[in-house]
């Protein structure tokens, strides 16, 4: 156990796309295309929601987290992916030890975050004389801390049982981060518990939440079919479709990469899906809001044209 314990304190080989050498120089060029365009996206967004008051409400307050949210978890992972696809592909013990519990944080924040975002816009769909009295700041506040605050949480129990588990040496990563389902192909014992309680914490967050999302927009669905005036039905159609297209994106990949069965799980395709969520995901976000909402455009033509 001693020699165990000494052995996983060394650094990891991220094998990553090395089966795949003459892709590397695309996939760099591909990493660094998206992550300069979720840096520009989001904190664009959270520039006009700051700016505008007309976007000073509930619905931009949680926007705003989410793209906050969005460039700290792919700052936690594309500088690191950039250099192993130019240079070394090895990281430090402790590298990935906060590269897991930053990323596992983040990303769980955001399942818990597009909820609150769902239940923001049940709100403002059902009980639109009330928005303003139930959506207030105070509760707002309240709502986003949670969201974070469970991240946080889930990420200290997911990440700590991984980390747990014996190594014996073995270091060679398959895969381009730290992440939980490549981590528990290296352990050298029976993974079964560990496995049963990371489901059962998945479960919790990729699973209930997604759940209460589509309840959510089966009483907007029916509310909104009873406005009869089109403009607004298609306002808020707009606003929910916008919403709902980054909840089915987020949640489809998250549930692939951790909700199936270990021996089912394909470790290539699993890279290819966990680029995908990583990179492409969180630039999605402000794009979608951006082009299926009149406010933000609105709101970035004042931006781009100096009256913001």
């Amino acid at each position: 156990m001693g020699l165990a314990n000494e052995s996983s304190l060394m650094d990891f080989i991220l094998l990553g796309f090395s089966d795949h050498p003459r892709l590397e120089a695309v996939f760099f060029v591909f990493v660094l295309f998206f992550y300069l365009l979720t840096l520009v996206g989001n904190f664009t967004i959270i520039i006009i929601s700051c700016r505008d008051p007309l976007l000073h409400t509930p619905m931009y307050f949680f926007l705003s987290n989410l793209s906050l949210l969005d460039i700290c978890f792919t700052t936690s992972l594309a500088p690191q992916i950039l250099v192993n696809l130019r240079g070394p592909k090895t990281i430090t013990y402790g590298g990935c030890v906060a590269q897991l519990y930053i990323s596992l944080a983040l990303g769980s924040t955001e399942c818990i975050l597009l909820a609150v975002m769902a239940l923001d816009r049940y709100v403002a769909v059902c009980k639109p004389l009330h928005y303003v009295v139930i959506m207030n700041p105070r509760l707002c506040q309240q709502l986003a801390s949670i969201s974070w605050l469970s991240g946080l949480a889930n990420s200290l129990i997911h990440a700590t049982f991984t980390l747990q588990l014996p190594l014996c040496g073995n270091h060679r990563l398959d895969h381009f981060i730290c992440e939980v389902p490549a981590l528990l192909k290296l352990a050298c014992v029976d993974a079964t518990v560990n496995e049963l309680v990371l489901f059962v914490v998945s479960v919790l967050f990729l699973v209930i939440p997604p759940a209460l999302i589509l309840i959510s927009y089966g009483f907007i669905t029916q509310a909104v079919l009873r406005i009869k005036s089109v403009e607004a039905r298609h306002k808020a159609f707009s606003t929910c479709s916008s919403h709902l297209t980054v909840v089915i994106v987020f949640y489809g990949t998250i549930i692939y990469m951790y909700l199936q069965p270990s021996e089912s799980y394909a470790q290539d395709q699993g890279k290819f899906i966990s680029l995908f969520y990583t990179m492409v995901t969180p630039t999605l976000n402000p794009i979608i809001y951006t082009l299926r909402n009149k406010d933000v455009k609105e709101a970035l033509r004042k931006l781009l044209s100096g009256k913001l």
